[in-house]
């Protein structure tokens, strides 16, 4: 090691703990754990040597066989070790395949200790003898700490996969490929902090800019590159000495040359007085304010603080520790609330206990805080998503089955939608993943992990993902509530991305010219990256403004190679599996496929409103076109229907609950507004117990295909468990009188019979209707208005030719038709239907 840059680091080190920057900080080796002489403050010490230095350094006889060393008193080992490696490490892709990254420099020094292959008192020399294992306590490996496989451990053994990566270069080259690193040349706002401290240091030997501002590189690299080592952000001299001045102290720093926790609120400038370490290299809000406004760094949202064997097990600080006034809160936490620097063997990316059963899994680190046990408190403010992966009979998302096979970055190219590959690429940082690992050629790779549908650093809490009122401001006040509205009365409901999903990526479809529902989508576009302060929710945009965006991006072609074979096809994911929807579930006949939701929930322009004359819906010609009022039909999920209570032929009682009943025709909806916990209420999506940390979301239902209540072939009875009837307001569609309720209410379905022909046709046949009878069992999108089953045309969706009769009802011939009886020889409308639009009405009277 070159003893210029040795001496450069040592008078840095007590320039930087010794001086006004981190007055915390001093450099007193005698008062830390690593001072192992009888003397020690710790445990583990020597009760025979009252030598401090002798541990690690001797003028004389020092290791020089494993390169330059600060007169170290310990042979290096020569064991060869397993290194951090992950598809979004960019330094592998930037130094090249053939650098190993074997450790070098100072993190040898630290691991001649940390990896517990000798002895903590083996020393080289000891008052002039050679190869001493100095006794009394330190005759002893590494003790593993607090625990060898929670992460908490300090004993780092040769398996370093679970460790920081060390040995790797820093450059600029580094720092444009992965979007989220400080560039390592000087910025003019780090300049004035540091440039006299650094600048008088390495003088005219390296230029100013060769190297990170702060924290320490060693010129190990190709052509004296920067490295980072663990002497980057460990000195293993210092101390803290100001927790019992302010109360809330860091306690136990584990030797870090800057702050071990955020001391204000961050924001989008780097301060070296108030950030945590892990910010001085990782710009997590890449010159935003995304990371220091989440939910998980903002402090006037994460105001839960750690319970006391939780900050035990962690050696965080808490009350009645020395000094310390005040539990850590979940800001002030900040980047090790979900990770650690050492982390327990298996997990990817550093994340704190995301492993089980030895490998990873992501969602035991979000699990932490969002359980009903979680190790934060009060913890009615944080969602329980824990709940509903694990109760028992739940149907979930395909969570940690096995080993997981999601990846974010990487070095691929999946041609015009993402390219891995480039030099500028922030594939990690916008955590995209390859198609293939979407389960494009391969379907068992279908999985899901918490980050597939949010990204941690970004999330606010906000009803809308741009922050306060859509402005583009999530540095105000959050709302009370982080997800969409449901109880006004009067504001039009949107699919507008929640603040929850901000900085996701998904894909938005792409149809051309065709808008047939036969149709598959021509092609995606890619959205992903953080909005900034953009107030535009613009689906244009290149970033997610849409909740179906992100659904859209598995549950589509972009996952998966579809041949749009109907009624099933092996191309498109299967049901079945531990824990989901089986084949052929709950009525559903000849429904062992899942259906493609970009296909299905297009919503062509020329298909709004009702016009006489559309066509290209996908129905045989007899049905559509010239003089016909039929066209494509679908919950707005992508975009409005345009198809207004005038249109309707709604005059009162309007049929749908608040707030759908807002401005009907131009509501737009979300994925999750059917799709997520079970949800007891009869009159209402919203999840058992309020808006305000209960989970939204498809985490995990005791119904079939992750649904808020139960939808099957008896949907229909308006049971409080009925899906369709806690938007749309039975006592309007099961009516058994001519006139509906009150003979007032109007349904959107009516003519020369009645007001309310669902009424009308409950009291022929003396029940209430069942939904399916005559619409379409998966109501997405379809290609008949008001998503009605025809039995006189089916086609494709089944596998035969369009405008082919069926057999009279009950139809099942999944997914689409569930005891199915409508035949509609001609379509209506919507408030001008007569006898004669149907054919075969014995039906009501022979078969129901």
């Amino acid at each position: 090691m070159n003893k210029h840059w040795i001496t450069a680091i040592l008078v840095l080190a007590c320039t930087l703990v010794g001086g006004d920057l981190f007055a915390g900080r001093e450099s007193k080796i005698s008062a830390t754990k690593h001072n192992l002489s009888s003397t020690g403050p710790g445990t583990t010490k020597s009760t025979t040597e009252d030598q401090i230095c002798v541990f690690c350094h001797t003028p004389h006889g020092a290791d020089t066989t494993k390169g330059p060393a600060p007169l170290w008193n310990k042979t290096l080992s020569g064991a060869t070790y397993t290194v951090y490696d992950s598809a979004s490490l960019d330094a592998a892709v930037v130094q090249g395949v053939g650098d190993t990254r074997q450790p070098l420099g100072s993190s040898k020094l630290c691991l001649s200790c940390h990896d517990g292959v000798m002895a903590l008192g083996s020393v080289r020399v000891l008052r002039g003898k050679d190869n001493v294992v100095i006794g009394g306590g330190t005759n002893v490996t590494m003790p593993a700490g607090s625990g060898a496989t929670t992460g908490f451990t300090r004993l780092l053994g040769t398996d370093l996969s679970n460790d920081h990566p060390v040995s790797v270069t820093y450059n600029d080259t580094l720092a444009t490929r992965d979007g989220e690193l400080r560039s390592p040349t000087m910025s003019t706002g780090l300049k004035g902090q540091v440039l006299n401290r650094w600048g008088t240091v390495f003088g005219a030997r390296q230029s100013l800019d060769s190297y990170k501002p702060l924290l320490p590189l060693e010129p190990l690299g190709a052509g004296s590159a920067g490295q980072v080592q663990c002497t980057t952000c460990h000195d293993p001299h210092i101390r803290e000495t100001n927790s019992g001045t302010t109360g809330t102290g860091e306690g136990n720093i584990k030797f870090l040359r800057t702050n071990r926790f955020q001391r204000d609120q961050p924001t989008s400038t780097y301060s070296a007085t108030n950030d945590i370490v892990c910010l001085a290299c990782h710009d997590k809000g890449a010159g935003g304010n995304s990371w220091a406004y989440s939910a998980h760094a903002n402090k006037q949202v994460a105001t839960q603080t750690y319970t006391s064997a939780a900050a035990t097990t962690r050696e965080f600080p808490k009350t009645g520790d020395t000094g310390i006034t005040a539990d850590l809160p979940v800001w002030r936490a900040a980047c090790l609330n979900c990770h650690d620097t050492h982390t327990a063997a298996g997990a990817r990316r550093l994340t704190r206990e995301g492993v089980s059963g030895g490998v990873s899994a992501i969602e035991q680190t979000c699990y932490q805080c969002h359980s009903s046990t979680g190790i934060v408190t009060p913890l009615t403010k944080v969602p329980d998503i824990k709940t509903d992966f694990t109760t028992a009979g739940n149907k979930r998302m395909p969570i940690a089955n096995a080993t997981e096979v999601h990846d974010i970055g990487g070095n691929f190219n999946d041609a015009t939608f993402n390219n891995c590959t480039t030099v500028d690429n922030v594939c990690g940082k916008d955590g995209i993943e390859s198609r293939a690992n979407l389960g494009l050629t391969d379907l068992t790779k279908r999985h899901a992990e918490c980050p597939d549908c949010h990204n941690p650093h970004r999330v606010v809490k906000f009803k809308d993902f741009r922050g306060v009122n859509g402005t583009g401001d999530i540095t105000g006040a959050p709302d009370a509530s982080g997800t969409h509205p449901h109880t006004d009365t009067a504001v039009n409901h949107t699919n507008i991305a929640s603040g929850v999903l901000r900085g996701a990526w998904g894909v938005e479809p792409s149809y051309g010219s065709a808008t047939s529902f036969q149709t598959m989508p021509s092609g995606f576009t890619v959205k992903r990256g953080d909005p900034g302060a953009n107030p535009s929710a613009a689906v244009g945009q290149p970033y997610v403004t849409r909740e179906y965006q992100i659904c859209m991006k598995c549950h589509s072609n972009y996952a998966y190679s579809d041949t749009d074979i109907y009624p099933n096809s092996t191309s498109r994911p299967q049901l079945g599996g531990a824990n989901l929807t089986a084949q052929n579930a709950s009525g559903h006949s000849n429904f062992t496929s899942y259906t493609n939701q970009a296909k299905e929930f297009q919503a062509p322009t020329d298909h709004k409103g009702e016009t006489v004359g559309t066509s290209g819906s996908g129905s045989a010609a007899a049905y559509e076109g010239t003089g016909k009022y039929n066209h494509r039909s679908w919950h707005p999920v992508m975009d409005a229907t345009g198809r207004t209570t005038t249109i309707r032929g709604i005059s009162s009682g309007n049929p749908w609950r608040a707030p759908w009943s807002n401005q009907v025709g131009a509501n737009t909806m979300y994925c999750t507004d059917c799709h997520g916990s079970n949800v007891t209420s009869s009159t209402s999506v919203i999840p058992d117990g309020g808006e305000d940390g209960f989970p939204w979301g498809p985490h995990g239902s005791s119904n079939n295909f992750l649904l808020k209540g139960n939808y099957d072939q008896n949907t229909g009875n308006a049971n409080t468990t009925d899906l369709c009837f806690k938007c749309h307001n039975p006592s309007v569609y099961r009516s058994t009188t001519q006139s509906g309720d009150g003979s007032s209410a109007t349904s959107g379905f009516s003519g020369s019979k009645g007001n309310n022909l669902h009424g009308v046709h409950g009291k022929r046949i003396n029940k209430v209707i069942k939904c399916n009878w005559c619409h379409v069992a998966v109501p997405h999108g379809w290609k008949n208005k008001a998503l009605l089953a025809n039995l006189l045309d089916l086609g494709p969706e089944v596998g035969v030719t369009a405008g082919t009769v069926a057999p009279n009802g009950p139809y099942n011939n999944g997914p689409y038709y569930r005891n199915a009886y409508v035949k509609i020889s001609t379509f209506a409308q919507s408030n001008k239907w007569e006898p004669s639009n149907c054919s075969g009405l014995q039906w009501m009277k022979d078969n129901c």
